[in-house]
């Protein structure tokens, strides 16, 4: 602002703080808008995925069954990582597989995240929507495949010799803490790259440590056998680690402990899921901060 005569004049090209539109905020407060809207950008995204493709849905499986090769073939033939008498390591290859397909659902979702509002920023500045629907239909994208995957993974493991136990019915709570954790990360990675664009290299740095800090490859019993009590606890507190331990338990076999026996007790892991609520209560808050000056930061 500049003054003449003790007139304060506007500058020039510079909109006046109070006199600046801000966008949509994160949701808008129309629920049935924002779901509507998540779920066919969501539908759209996997059509366009796999219009013009001969295999279509056939290539969301190859990543994760490439990978499950060649670390079964590696860890069962030349580690020998079956060859003891560990109870449930003769099921080692479906627990595997179903540790890939779930940490391909984390990859994807806050992979893609991470710049889908910035990717969108045509969409951001010319029509007035919920802004939350960006990330969560990247979520909910991610969450499709992941279904289909999980398809793939229950025949491998009846295959294998995995019968259908009562745990079966945990597998949904399973998943639906991973997605609202998913969530959480999807929204506080979308927020937070509009002004710091070092996130996505520094989040795949993250996101390969989280990779091998959770039994994908290894199994619990292993790392049970070579950490301390005090380790494993910190172990223990990453709710991938959590997450994909139970659902080993629960889908594949009793023989590998659950979550809860790792660290003697239920109760022990309280810290894991405090962790999930908080990183989806902050990742809210802060996408919701930033969703109705998103546009104006682009």
């Amino acid at each position: 602002m500049s003054t003449s005569g003790g007139i304060r004049l506007p500058v020039p090209g510079r909109v006046p703080a109070s006199h600046r539109v801000h966008g949509p905020s994160a949701l808008s407060g129309d629920l049935r808008r924002f779901w509507s809207l998540t779920f066919t950008l969501a539908r759209t995204e996997f059509k366009l995925r796999f219009f013009g493709s001969m295999l279509g849905y056939v290539w969301t499986l190859v990543r994760p069954l490439l990978l499950f090769g060649v670390l079964y073939v590696f860890f069962t033939e030349v580690a020998h990582v079956n060859s003891s008498k560990a109870p449930g390591e003769h099921f080692y290859g479906a627990q595997l597989l179903a540790s890939i397909v779930l940490f391909t659902f984390f990859a994807e979702a806050t992979a893609g995240a991470v710049r889908s509002v910035v990717d969108r920023e045509n969409l951001v500045r010319k029509i007035h929507f919920p802004r939350l629907v960006i990330p969560v239909s990247v979520v909910l994208l991610a969450l499709f495949n992941l279904g289909l995957n999980l398809i793939v993974v229950m025949g491998f493991a009846l295959g294998s010799g995995v019968r259908p136990m009562l745990s079966w019915l945990e597998l949904p709570l399973i998943v639906g803490v991973l997605v609202l954790f998913v969530a959480g990360v999807a929204m506080l990675l979308s927020a937070l790259f509009v002004h710091f664009r070092d996130i996505q290299p520094i989040w795949e740095v993250v996101s390969q440590i989280l990779f091998y800090a959770s039994p994908v490859i290894i199994s619990i019993q292993t790392v049970m056998a070579k950490l301390s009590s005090t380790a494993l606890h910190l172990y223990m507190l990453n709710p991938l680690a959590v997450i994909f331990q139970q659902f080993r338990h629960a889908m594949v076999t009793h023989a590998t402990p659950s979550a809860g026996d790792v660290l003697g007790s239920w109760s022990a892991l309280f810290g894991a899921l405090a962790i999930v609520l908080v990183i989806f209560v902050v990742g809210f808050a802060v996408f919701n901060r930033a969703a109705a000056k998103i546009a104006e930061n682009l």
